[in-house]
């Protein structure tokens, strides 16, 4: 079972709009020192829609090379083409991952039956591990939760990530889905709830560039330490929240700058955060990470 932080990891670029393997490489380390459960790379957060074929793989490749085996690598290979989708899971595949993170198609919108047939075609076109991920924000349909019971009896159907917001609907989900099926939250400002209910983790944006807080407050969570877990959650809560400022991964990438992680370069048609938007996330990065001022102000 998939339990515990997983890193939606950002795509670090550099001056010349191409993929910056060093800055990605250390990233992977920082990522490992702090504790995560596993990898996510070319998912939304990593800017997957505006990466050429080439990048992806790239990417892919590069994270798979530095991890070495030490935790799970679960690379973005969705598509709204359930032909293209089964090109890049058995690329994913070849590349060595050890899992393929499946989106609900966009744009065209299909009906759950072909939602169903879709997911089935795919985990069959590997033998790899399948996370299905719902985001209909994003997607402009949801996976109903009587769809991803259907799924879940598909042994290469591991896991769904739920970013959908729908606390009593994750509540029924979690309720009926078979015991070696894994719910992730998608949202990190939902995780401590979710988990409360017998969700077992998180694909994390914060943890690019929190992972030992993210991890700890999982880790508690886990362990039923549910005070302190709380305790994380909501002094990082503001964070949390500041990554909705902007379309992700335009706050993360912004804040991974501001602490000298990565360079703030985005692929359009994403840009720049706005200087209001700047000014805040710089407030509540500093409140995060010197919790005191916040008692200070009050």
């Amino acid at each position: 079972m998939y339990r515990g932080v997983y890193t939606a990891l950002v795509t670090p670029l550099a001056e010349n709009n191409r993929v910056d393997e060093k800055a990605l490489r250390e990233l992977v380390e920082f990522q490992i020192s702090g504790g995560v459960a596993g990898l996510v790379p070319v998912g939304t957060t990593g800017e997957s829609p505006t990466l050429t074929r080439e990048e992806t793989q790239l990417v892919i490749r590069t994270v798979v090379d530095q991890v070495n085996g030490r935790v799970p690598v679960i690379a973005g290979a969705g598509a709204n083409s359930t032909e293209k989708a089964i090109e890049q899971v058995i690329s994913a595949a070849e590349l060595g991952v050890n899992a393929t993170l499946q989106v609900v198609p966009y744009y065209n919108k299909p009906t759950q039956a072909g939602l169903i047939e879709h997911f089935s075609m795919i985990a069959e076109a590997a033998d790899l591990p399948m996370v299905l991920y719902n985001v209909p924000g994003r997607t402009g349909v949801a996976l109903q939760n009587e769809s991803i019971l259907t799924l879940a009896k598909n042994p290469r159907i591991a896991a769904v990530k739920v970013a959908c917001g729908n606390i009593p609907g994750i509540m029924d989900l979690i309720s009926q889905v078979p015991d070696d099926f894994t719910v992730l939250s998608g949202d990190d400002n939902l995780t401590f709830p979710i988990m409360t209910l017998g969700g077992h983790g998180v694909i994390s944006v914060a943890s690019n560039l929190y992972p030992q807080l993210v991890s700890q407050m999982v880790s508690r969570c886990l362990s039923q330490d549910w005070e302190k877990a709380r305790e994380i959650h909501y002094r990082m809560l503001p964070f949390f929240k500041s990554l909705f400022l902007e379309s992700n991964p335009i706050p993360i990438k912004a804040a991974m700058a501001m602490k000298g992680y990565i360079k703030e370069f985005y692929r359009l048609p994403l840009c720049g955060l706005s200087t209001e938007h700047r000014r805040e996330l710089e407030r509540i990065i500093e409140e995060c990470e010197h919790p005191e001022l916040i008692s200070a102000a009050q």
